[in-house]
């Protein structure tokens, strides 16, 4: 199991329960043993996510559905961090046993930036963000849209990827460039 360290550690509560079942009554599908921290904020169109079976929800994780369209799926085992921010305009999809540490932010839009038109009039451009199965991101990391995170990569903490990257690479820096491979 990916996060079977701090899944040992967990302690469940009445109140961890409770954040269950009334989170579980909001979301599209929501799997067994979900731990749903105290202060996660499942935004906008909660019916349009849908949770894994054994995650974790950090202390200030958002995950937001900005539109009837939009999608976030995350699989099992999944581990989500503090203060954690995935806002899907298109849809945001996050394999099994992933590990994203705090302050880690997904988006899959931007706007449009023409200069004969007021920034806050201008349409936002959307991709999807797709990541695959047992990858980690590291803290401060920043997903941008239209990335394609392959299987087992490491993204280094602070990075900022605007590139997809491939199955068990490693990337660091602004912009995320390869550092390494997982051996």
């Amino acid at each position: 199991m990916g996060n079977q360290q701090l899944r040992k550690n967990l302690k469940w509560t009445l109140g961890t329960h409770l954040r269950y079942w009334r989170n579980k009554q909001k979301l599209g599908s929501c799997g067994k043993g979900i731990f749903f921290e105290p202060g996660v904020a499942l935004m906008r169109f909660p019916e349009n996510i849908f949770l894994g079976s054994n995650m974790v929800l950090k202390t200030g994780a958002r995950l937001c559905a900005c539109n009837e369209q939009a999608t976030i799926r995350i699989g099992e085992n999944t581990t989500v961090g503090y203060h954690t921010y995935l806002f899907a305009s298109a849809g945001i999809s996050i394999g099994d046993n992933c590990l994203i540490a705090p302050f880690v932010y997904l988006v899959d839009s931007d706007h449009s930036i023409d200069r004969n038109e007021l920034i806050n009039r201008q349409p936002n451009q959307t991709a999807p963000i797709s990541i695959g199965n047992d990858v980690w991101i590291g803290t401060g990391a920043k997903i941008l849209k239209g990335v394609t995170i392959g299987e087992g990569a490491v993204i280094a903490a602070g990075a900022l990827v605007k590139d997809d990257v491939a199955p068990y690479t490693i990337v660091g820096g602004i912009p995320a460039k390869k550092i390494s491979e997982r051996k």
